[in-house]
């Protein structure tokens, strides 16, 4: 199999994240221009006035900078260790998948329960991901 197979939902997990990027300065400017913030309530990151509509796209970001980064790192070790093979693909792409619904759910009605079971989907996956690299 073509190990370099593997960066393609790796590619996919980026693109999410600049996509979700992408929504921090729309949803700002959308919240200056509404009058709901002053860009000072930006200055140290996000004062208390902003708006939780405008606050919960820059907590989507922050999400997936945090655990995403084992899945690149594992993703990493396949392909350098020649290991990638149907299941790692499948669970990469199953990772990337939950994380996009995880991401549609935060940026859109944000039902907690909801989006708890995305999370945790995807956290079972990653860690799968690991366990399968060093069985």
């Amino acid at each position: 199999m073509p190990q370099e197979l593997v960066f393609t939902p790796m590619g996919a997990m980026a693109l999410l994240t600049f996509i979700v990027l992408g929504f921090i300065p729309a949803s700002r400017f959308r919240a200056v221009s509404a009058r709901q913030v002053t860009a000072e309530d930006f200055k140290l990151g996000e004062s208390a006035r902003v708006p939780p509509q405008v606050a919960v796209t820059n907590r989507n970001f922050m999400n997936l900078l945090e655990l995403p980064m084992l899945f690149y790192v594992a993703g990493l070790m396949y392909y350098v260790a020649g290991r990638v093979d149907q299941t790692a693909l499948a669970l990469a792409w199953s990772y990337v998948g939950l994380r996009a619904v995880h991401s549609a759910i935060h940026l859109t009605y944000n039902n907690v329960i909801h989006r708890l079971s995305a999370y945790t989907l995807s956290n079972a996956v990653l860690m799968a991901f690991w366990v399968m690299f060093f069985v």
